[in-house]
């Protein structure tokens, strides 16, 4: 299936009150004093260095800020103190997102406690998987402090506020995206009290060990009609503007998701006298299903279907046994749900088939689904004209990973810009962008927050779906 003309991805709740503009059109943007605006790239830099030391592993310098963990709640105090010395306004909510504001004219009159008028979100997130780089989700939120800091700086007072906020767990540490799913309204009291960790630490008392009261998570809530929408930058965690050598990706569609944890039960026996045609062997079954993923994806997936097992558990894990048990995990992905619906159907037939075949007992449980989004066009279209008035080429594209974007995507217009990874690596400690690449990241970022903030300007068509790449008009 064609990736640009798919019809099944979601489309944003509500239309984008934000300006529109054709990004070529330099008469749309910002006053000729605010254009020439720039972040503090070395403070940047510092905070992005700073920031990454806070759970780093000596032996691995592989960072560990998992959600809820002791590291994670000192990233987040670690931020907190950054938001207050930038002059914006402290809040930290029931589901631990820390929370930044810049006021805006519709609520200049108003004290902290009291300002409710609608604003633009920025942001990501600062918890990590285990053994991670330093920027994934960092330097979105550091990002966007920068630009609200900038803007500050300069006496600069948007005509709506804007809020940075780092969402907690991310990362789906207790599955899916806690932080995230609170503020949009997806958060429930049974998935609060029954998620829990890959080593069965429920996410109740991980939040009540740091201090957290979980129900109050439920009052992260946000209402919909306050909402602007969301803008967060982000890592590309792919090769794609790195091998281009293109230092801006602006994101079309970020990709649905489906995680399955799937249980083979077999037979354990002795690995001597049991025949190899007598077993029920639960490894072999697993090791069928994984040969059958490239033709699952090649008969019912499209271009951008991706399908991983991650992790996988034999027992009882001796060399002269057969396995009797195999716990795997299963991550599918695809930017249109209606593909995501044809793999989950094919998965469960392969291995339903395998399992009959070896005469094995097979189970699972669907720990998340996330539909994909499209990105809201007003708000890209903002995104490539900061792109092009910075002389600065950059290529639209596909999210192939799921972001806190996407969630918000379900109750409030939504853009995403990417900056290169470099080799494509991500949730590790080779994990990179070149500070160059940061710093034109944050640039087109910050200029995008300007032009979203001006007076609306005539409405005009998005740019066309079939032009991917552009470069900065001449």
């Amino acid at each position: 299936m064609n990736a640009d003309s798919n019809p099944s991805t979601s489309t944003n709740p509500s239309t984008s009150t934000i300006p529109s503009t054709d990004p070529p059109a330099a008469e749309n943007g910002p006053p000729a004093a605010l254009a020439e605006i720039r972040i503090d790239a070395e403070r940047i830099k510092n905070e992005v260095l700073e920031l990454a030391e806070i759970g780093r592993d000596a032996e691995s310098r592989g960072i560990y800020r998992m959600a809820f963990t002791d590291a994670d709640m000192a990233g987040k105090r670690w931020l907190a103190d950054r938001i207050e010395q930038a002059g914006l306004e402290l809040r930290i909510d029931g589901a631990g997102n820390v929370c930044g504001l810049l006021p805006g004219d519709s609520e200049s009159d108003a004290t902290a406690e009291r300002r409710q008028g609608p604003r633009l979100l920025v942001g990501s997130h600062t918890d990590t998987v285990p053994c991670a780089g330093a920027l994934d989700g960092a330097l979105g939120v550091l990002v966007a402090l920068e630009s609200l800091r900038r803007m500050r700086e300069v006496g600069y007072r948007p005509p709506f506020s804007i809020e940075l906020i780092s969402f907690s767990d991310e990362e789906g540490r207790f599955g899916g995206m806690f932080g995230s799913e609170a503020v949009s309204g997806r958060l429930t009291l049974q998935r609060l009290r029954s998620a829990a960790d890959l080593d069965g630490i429920r996410l109740w008392d991980a939040m009540q060990r740091v201090g957290l009261d979980p129900i109050a998570a439920l009052d992260a809530q946000r209402d919909p009609n306050d909402l602007i929408g969301y803008l967060e930058l982000h890592i590309e965690q792919g090769p794609v503007l790195d091998a281009s050598r293109t230092p801006i990706g602006v994101v079309k569609d970020i990709t649905g998701l489906f995680k399955w944890a799937v249980t083979l039960s077999g037979e354990a026996n002795h690995a001597g006298t049991t025949p190899m045609d007598m077993r029920r062997d639960a490894f072999m079954g697993l090791a069928d299903f994984a040969h059958e993923i490239p033709r699952i994806l090649a008969e019912n997936g499209s271009p951008m279907s991706r399908a991983t097992i991650g992790r996988a558990q034999i027992l009882p894990g001796s060399a002269n046994t057969v396995p009797g048990l195999v716990e795997f995990s299963l991550d599918v992905r695809d930017i249109s749900e209606e593909v995501l619906r044809e793999l989950s159907l094919a998965c469960r037939r392969a291995l339903s088939a395998i399992a009959r075949r070896r005469e094995l007992k097979f189970d699972f449980e669907q720990q998340s689904w996330i539909v994909p989004v499209a990105c809201d066009p007003a708000m890209t279209a903002h995104l490539e004209a900061a792109a092009g008035s910075l002389g600065l080429n950059y290529l639209v594209m596909p999210s192939g990973a799921a972001h806190d974007a996407q969630i918000l995507g379900g109750v409030t217009p939504i853009a995403m810009l990417f900056v290169p990874s470099r080799e494509g690596q991500s949730h590790s400690p080779a994990e990179w962008t070149n500070w160059h690449d940061i710093e034109a990241g944050a640039n087109v970022f910050l200029q995008s927050l300007l032009r979203m903030s001006q007076p609306a300007s005539p409405t005009h068509s998005p740019p066309p779906s079939d032009r991917q790449e552009r470069s900065p008009q001449t």
